[in-house]
Parts: structure tokens; C-alpha cells; sequence
């Protein structure tokens, strides 16, 4: 049975494994090197989760299949000028093996409960390019496109 839960600092080995598979998943698509850089989450992973973990203004979940962790997921609140709380999805990640069966679905609906919650007046997350599924992923949950950001390599190729 697939089910989302807080994550604890118990689930710690959980994370950093299926983190370090995410961005593995991610580096080599395009825009993925970018994303590793500059949204990604960064070494040493056990400490950033740490943080996570005990910020009142984040959520760490995990998503099982009958109390096996299969993946993860994480949500932040951010501030806007106006005063009120914007919800963003920095982590979103189903092991391959363990996608199209509803993880990441009562993932994002602990995330979206736990937004509104908050009073966030919407929730945003960072799809790569070329990544329809994910793309259609959020889209099943409300979530439209309202940018778009771009990017020019200056290094020599």
C-alpha cells in the first residue's frame, strides 16, 4: 500500500541514498548540470536533510510501499514582499522501480496539505526541460507553467 509520511532524522540513510539517485537521474538531461549547480540539493546531503528536518518552515516526507521507503519529497516556505508564504518544491524523487503506482501522488498531497495549512498562497516547483512526465506530474495537481527560465553557456565548448 503506497503512503506518504514525515520524515525523521531516523530515515537519514533513505534520503541521502534516493537524493544522490535524483541527481544522478537529473545531471545529464538537459538543463540538468545547471540544476545540480544552482536548485539542487548539495553535499554533504546528510546535513542539508538535517536541516530540513528540523526547519519549521520546511517539510520532509517520505513515500512507501508497505513501510519501504521508495521515495521522498520536500516543500519550503517562502516569503514574499506582500507578507504571505509561497510554497516550493525543492525535492520531488519516486525510485524509477517504484513509479506509476501512487507514491509520488500522496507525496505531493502531504505537501499541498501542509501548504495550506500555512495559508501559501500557491505552490511552485522546477520542472527541467524535455521532462513531460514530471511536467504532466504537477499539471495533474493544479500546477501551471508561469515562467520560464533560460540559460546561455559563456564557457568554451
Amino acid at each position: 500500500m503506497e503512503n506518504a509520511r514525515r520524515a525523521t532524522i531516523a530515515d537519514l540513510l533513505e534520503l541521502e541514498q534516493l537524493a544522490r539517485e535524483a541527481i544522478d537521474e537529473l545531471r545529464p538531461t538537459r538543463g540538468g548540470d545547471m540544476w545540480v549547480q544552482t536548485l539542487g540539493r548539495h553535499e554533504p546531503l546528510a546535513e542539508s536533510f538535517q536541516t530540513d528536518l528540523t526547519d519549521p518552515g520546511r517539510l520532509v516526507v517520505v513515500g512507501t510501499i508497505d513501510d519501504t521507503i521508495v521515495g521522498y519529497a520536500m516543500v519550503r516556505l517562502q516569503g514574499l514582499p506582500d507578507g504571505r508564504p509561497l510554497g516550493v518544491v525543492d525535492d520531488l524523487f519516486t525510485h524509477p522501480e517504484a513509479r506509476g503506482v501512487g507514491v509520488g501522488e500522496v507525496m505531493m498531497d502531504e505537501l499541498i496539505a501542509w501548504c495550506r495549512e500555512r495559508h501559501c498562497i500557491g505552490i511552485d516547483a522546477v520542472v527541467l526541460p524535455g521532462n513531460r512526465h514530471t511536467k504532466n506530474f504537477f499539471e495533474t495537481f493544479g500546477l501551471t507553467a508561469r515562467a520560464i527560465l533560460v540559460h546561455r553557456s559563456l564557457e568554451q565548448p
